[in-house]
């Protein structure tokens, strides 16, 4: 047994669950043979502890890394900062000169405030909204954490986020008290939002929702949200998490000629730094002081510091138009290959975060077979794809070539001629949430 295996065994036996984020659990990719943890990582390459190499084709940190793994820029100057101290009884400037940029980026705002994940951000700009209407209820289209005013959705029915990034997540420990307090709605079912706008008059504080993530808006849906949330006297949230500085320069929503009243950004703000942003109009950003928003660790200087240089390269590299295409060209080189050995495939996503499954009864078998077979070649790879600056045309090519003849045992798989389960050399990958013993 390799050395990350070894010590996810271990850590199964002292962390809850294995890893502190679900998507990094090893049973989400390869069970008992997913290299868990990295010794080093640079551009689009990753060491385990056993001195292999891999060349990421997957999820890049979850997302963070835009600009590829310890990008030299970003990481001088967060080195230059903590030669000078990391914290202090004082501010650190670094979050005013970062405020000032998110909003030069985004002139519908005028006022910002940071914590360090996605997570908590969502929940600060939801205290903020309920604190400016004097609401409680939000009506929700996508994913948003982990906090119990997002999940205390499932308790009227655990299937109610199903749609929304990862089914089977339970509502075990938030409060019974905030059932029907967030209120789900499906994306381009404009009649649906309205719907629950009407049978809850003058209680929902904000919509909250997710721009685009697996399809995008027909029908003008956005702009019609828009107008619902004018017309009802309620906040449009966008989360800008995921979508954030990937298809432009800032929040997706910039792509499409929306403006809401508050959005907030985690992920590649920081290029692999713990920053995320809520940003919004003066008017309701400022009912932050008429609750109780704080915490010590918000006000350290590393974050601010990488987003601020993050920014700097990104603007100067258009980071955006590159990672659109390479993303783009991922998901179009996925759909050629399905082409050429006339298999069935749904693809979704932005362009530079894009993702597939086969139309099969054996999807989830079938990509766990993908990335037992890549793994040997040297990829990590499964079904979704996070494009970085760091993804040049050769290792996108070389992915494809190795990628190429999996498809091809899968065609033979779906012929007859092969069983999926000969091949696989563990259990099929988990889809969503499940309990790990």
């Amino acid at each position: 047994m390799a050395k990350s295996q070894e010590l996810y065994k271990k850590a199964k036996t002292l962390i809850p669950g294995g890893t502190q984020l679900l998507s990094k659990r090893p049973e989400m990719f390869l069970p008992d043979l997913w290299p868990s943890y990295y010794d080093k990582v640079k551009g689009c390459e990753v060491w385990d502890l056993d001195g292999n190499r891999y060349i990421d084709m997957s999820i890049m940190g979850i997302g963070t890394n835009t600009l590829g793994y310890g990008h030299e820029e970003v990481d001088d100057a967060v080195r230059e900062v903590v030669s000078k101290g990391n914290m202090s009884t004082f501010n650190c400037p670094e979050e005013v000169y970062l405020a000032e940029k998110l909003i030069e980026l985004h002139p519908w705002a005028d006022m910002a405030r940071f914590a360090r994940a996605g997570g908590e951000i969502n929940s600060v700009a939801i205290r903020i909204a309920r604190s400016a209407t004097g609401r409680d209820k939000i009506a929700i289209c996508g994913y948003h954490g982990w906090h119990d005013w997002y999940l205390s959705t499932n308790l009227s029915s655990d299937k109610n986020l199903d749609g929304h990034l990862l089914p089977g997540l339970k509502p075990n420990g938030v409060p019974r008290g905030l059932v029907g307090t967030t209120l789900p709605f499906n994306y381009n079912d404009i009649e649906g939002l309205e719907k629950i706008i009407l049978e809850n008059p003058n209680e929902i504080a904000a919509i909250k929702m997710e721009v685009s993530r697996n399809e995008g808006p027909k029908d003008n849906f956005l702009q019609k949200v828009r107008a619902l949330a004018t017309k009802y006297n309620i906040i449009l949230i966008f989360d800008e998490c995921t979508s954030g500085f990937r298809e432009s320069f800032g929040g997706l929503h910039k792509n499409f000629g929306v403006e809401p009243d508050m959005a907030v950004f985690a992920k590649a703000l920081g290029n692999g730094y713990a920053i995320s942003a809520c940003i919004g109009k003066e008017e309701i950003m400022s009912a932050t002081q008429d609750t109780f928003i704080s915490s010590t660790f918000w006000t350290e200087r590393i974050g601010p510091t990488a987003a601020l240089k993050t920014l700097e390269v990104m603007q100067r590299e258009k980071s955006w138009e590159k990672i659109s295409k390479i993303g783009s060209d991922v998901t179009n080189g996925w759909k050629k290959l399905a082409s050429k050995y006339e298999l069935k495939i749904n693809t979704w996503g932005i362009k530079p975060l894009g993702g597939f499954m086969l139309d099969s009864d054996d999807a989830l078998a079938y990509k766990t077979y993908i990335t037992q077979e890549m793994l040997k070649k040297g990829f990590l790879a499964s079904n979704v794809f996070y494009a970085s600056i760091a993804h040049t045309q050769d290792i996108v090519d070389e992915y494809f070539e190795n990628i190429d003849p999996i498809f091809e045992m899968i065609k033979e798989c779906e012929l007859g001629n092969k069983k999926i389960n000969d091949l696989l050399e563990t259990s099929v990958c988990h889809s969503g949430f499940k309990r790990l013993n």
